[in-house]
């Protein structure tokens, strides 16, 4: 079976078997940075995203015997970038401010655990953020390693004449200073050791024509290979788009290898016998110009409640397992279930929709299993309901991967070619209150299509 499967019968080990493997697994990682046995990680999510996208990374970690309160995730409160990194604009933060949030976190890691040194770990934003802290933060005395997949090293354009004040500009200040040669030659802070992971041809934010940058035929002044640095140890997996360069079973394998010197045992989560799953409930910032926008803010007064629901039609089976009013540090759980078992999570709060999120079985136990209310938007409110299938650790790449929502393969808006679209929206003029599936490769996921009109959206979360 391949890594990017997750047949249904992974799903029935039997309790005995699963700890005894969890048990072989922890006796077989050993070997570790700096002679440390399981330095604590710390991970650093994208642009616009949440601590989240490393749920499936952390259990590939834990289940390879990293112990798991050395691992962490951290949540940007406002995750997206400045337009100019210079310039003051509401719900972004600067290049400086993400910094000096990682090194906070880092220092509390480093307290919690008593480790001298962690090692980082980041996506896209979060390696620009770890490349700033490690050479302008007092990082370097920090961090062992570091680990960047994805990020927009040499940016996702290189012009002095456009936008020239934002991070992600080759050509701007913030890129060039990083990539400034030490004296070595070489594009690193030394005293760390290195990693990229890149696609060869298939990330979005490394593409030679400016398509996925709204600028069809327009050189963006790099190439495929931009997001590798001199100094470093760069890797390149074919295939892979921006998000699986640090999401995927390939980069988890070769991040443990690149730590430990060795080859994982699994790159499939081994499921254990009962899941915890926690998380944090964040909303969106409102703003004139530039309507909706992510927060990884907690959205206080929020209520959520949990269903289990039959797999195969989205119907709940129960009344809520689980119900919990959010107060100020975000929490929607502890919620304990079952690793086989189906669930649907709603997110009610004024202002917001009645957000109906379904997700596939979790196969273990999670603190960043975040949800985000959504709001109805003014072009959907003509529809009798409205159905989002979403990947948020990955991209539809067709004809690369098998997607389907409500019978059609591949779903509206999703183009073939380079991955570039992690969504697809359905609305539904027929009739709300059916079941609606949507499917990527081996991992499908039914829920109700929950009535516009009493203003709800539903969301299908592929986790792999």
């Amino acid at each position: 079976m391949s890594d990017r499967s997750w047949s249904r019968r992974r799903w029935l080990v039997t309790t005995s078997s699963a700890a005894a493997l969890v048990s072989t697994l922890g006796a077989c990682a050993t070997g570790a940075p700096s002679g440390v046995a399981h330095p604590p990680i710390v991970f650093v999510h994208g642009n616009g995203d949440t601590a989240a996208l490393w749920t499936t990374t952390i259990w590939r970690f834990e289940s390879n015997g990293w112990p798991r309160d050395r691992l962490y995730a951290i949540d940007l409160p406002y995750p997206l970038a400045r337009d100019d990194d210079g310039r003051a604009q509401p719900g972004r933060t600067s290049t400086t401010e993400h910094m000096q949030f990682l090194a906070a976190e880092v220092r509390k890691v480093l307290a919690a655990t008593g480790a001298s040194k962690v090692v980082l770990i980041g996506n896209s934003r979060g390696g620009n953020a770890i490349r700033n802290y490690i050479a302008n933060g007092g990082g370097a005395a920090l961090v062992s390693h570091a680990i960047l997949g994805g990020a927009v090293n040499h940016g996702v354009y290189a012009d002095p004449n456009r936008a020239p004040g934002s991070e992600f500009n080759g050509a701007g200040p913030f890129l060039r200073g990083l990539n400034a040669p030490q004296p070595s030659g070489d594009e690193v802070t030394p005293g760390v050791r290195w990693m990229t992971i890149r696609s060869d041809n298939n990330d979005k934010y490394a593409q030679p024509d400016g398509v996925w940058l709204g600028r069809r035929g327009e050189p963006t002044h790099v190439s495929y290979d931009a997001p590798a640095l001199k100094g470093a140890e760069n890797l390149v997996l074919p295939g892979v788009d921006h998000r699986e360069t640090a999401f995927s079973p390939q980069a988890f394998a070769a991040m443990y290898r690149f730590l430990t010197g060795r080859e994982p045992a699994t790159t499939t989560p081994v499921p254990e016998a009962r899941v915890v799953l926690d998380g944090v409930v964040s909303g969106l910032g409102l703003d004139n110009a530039q309507g909706n926008f992510p927060t990884n803010l907690p959205l206080v007064g929020a209520t959520v409640e949990v269903y289990p629901v039959d797999p195969a039609t989205g119907e709940r089976r129960a009344i809520a397992m689980h119900r919990k009013t959010i107060g100020a540090d975000g929490r929607w759980g502890p919620f304990t279930g079952e690793p086989d078992a189906t669930y649907e999570f709603v997110i009610s709060a004024p202002g917001y929709a009645t957000t109906h999120v379904y997700r596939s079985p979790f196969a273990r136990s999670s603190r960043i299993v975040n949800l985000r209310a959504e709001r109805l938007l003014d072009a959907d409110k003509d529809a009798a309901a409205v159905v989002t299938l979403t990947r948020p650790r990955g991209y539809f790449g067709v004809p690369r991967d098998r997607i389907e929502l409500d019978g059609k393969s591949p779903p509206a808006g999703i183009p073939p070619g380079v991955a570039g679209v992690s969504s697809s929206k359905l609305k539904i003029t027929d009739a709300a209150g059916r079941a609606v599936a949507g499917a990527f490769n081996d991992e499908r996921i039914v829920g109700r299509a929950w009535p516009v009109a009493g203003n709800h959206v539903v969301v299908l979360e592929l986790t792999y």
